[in-house]
């Protein structure tokens, strides 16, 4: 039972952060917008935060200092994502080419900076929020084990952003207002909805997320950054489009990936696997070979929003 507790917590560790940079995704898309980016934004939200827990390590420790990195990858992410909008939005620039462009700039100006700040790239950081036991629920049989031991914060901020995400798209204005861009922006349009506005929402809401996503991917697997989230950004991608850019389905693709990464990074940490004698390579593969394989059988009956990738010009109908 205890490495059924062990898969399930690691398999979380690599799921969270992937269902929160989908949900991001989402909502760019959603909008009308593609956001490639996705990568990049992850790096530039991971470094700022934690570079901020290095910087304030001395002075901060635990869930407080955790919660400041949280808000500073939020708004680090927000602000890159800016870039994206407008080539996207106001320049009708491609969107692929766009979001590639920011993810070769990420990993290249944190590398850049961490340099200037300490002398070397890699950033390290004292991992202190690792929670032993919540009071109360870690001690409900099974389930305490499960959800309430051995885990991070984070993991209660990304099942409450999946709730969030699913009620602001299904039952609100906003959420409507949005999927109407997304799908038939003309028609929005001429119902009195500004397309520029909620496209611009719906990618800064992205970076916002994504930014997120690499702080959290960090934090609960590794005690430094090196200017990298491993295409976690690419994957959080075929997430969304395997769950079909809806926050459930969403959700499902996360986890389903979430166990991938987690058995090709705790092979050794599982009984069975590690007896059985499998090169660490082909183990590590299987994370990106799912990713293939799952693509090739889903993609062509996947439902993309209408309008997504297609740059929105008011005067043309």
């Amino acid at each position: 039972m205890n490495v059924v507790y062990f898969i399930f917590q690691q398999t979380m560790f690599f799921a969270i952060p992937l269902l929160i940079v989908a949900l991001g995704g989402m909502f760019s898309e959603r909008s009308g917008v593609v956001n490639i980016a996705l990568e990049g934004i992850m790096t530039m939200g991971a470094f700022t935060s934690i570079l901020f827990l290095n910087l304030s390590g001395n002075g901060m420790q635990g869930q407080g200092q955790l919660l400041l990195a949280i808000v500073i990858a939020m708004v680090t992410g927000s602000l890159f994502s800016l870039f994206h909008a407008y080539a996207a939005i106001n320049m009708k620039a491609d969107q692929t080419i766009s979001g590639t462009a920011l993810n070769m700039f990420a990993p290249a100006f944190a590398i850049f900076v961490a340099r200037i700040v300490q002398g070397v790239q890699q950033i390290q950081f004292a991992n202190t929020f690792r929670i032993d036991a919540v009071p109360v629920l870690g001690s409900i049989p099974v389930i305490g084990d499960l959800f309430f031991k051995n885990t991070y914060i984070t993991t209660y901020i990304g099942i409450a952003i999946l709730i969030t995400a699913t009620v602001v798209l299904y039952k609100t204005k906003f959420g409507l207002r949005l999927r109407a861009c997304g799908e038939h922006p003309h028609a929005a349009d001429a119902a009195g909805i500004n397309v520029y506005h909620m496209q611009y929402a719906g990618v800064v809401i992205s970076g916002a997320l994504a930014g997120l996503g690499g702080l959290v991917f960090v934090v609960p697997t590794s005690t430094n950054f090196n200017a990298t989230v491993s295409g976690y950004g690419f994957l959080a991608l075929a997430v969304l489009i395997f769950g079909q850019w809806k926050p459930v389905k969403i959700m499902w693709a996360s986890l389903f990936f979430g166990l991938t990464k987690a058995i090709a990074a705790s092979y050794s940490g599982i009984p069975f696997l590690s007896s059985l004698g499998i090169p660490s390579y082909l183990f590590k593969m299987i994370p990106y070979l799912a990713t293939l394989i799952v693509l090739i059988f889903t993609s062509r009956h996947s439902m993309a929003p209408r309008a997504s990738g297609v740059p929105y010009d008011k005067g043309e109908r």
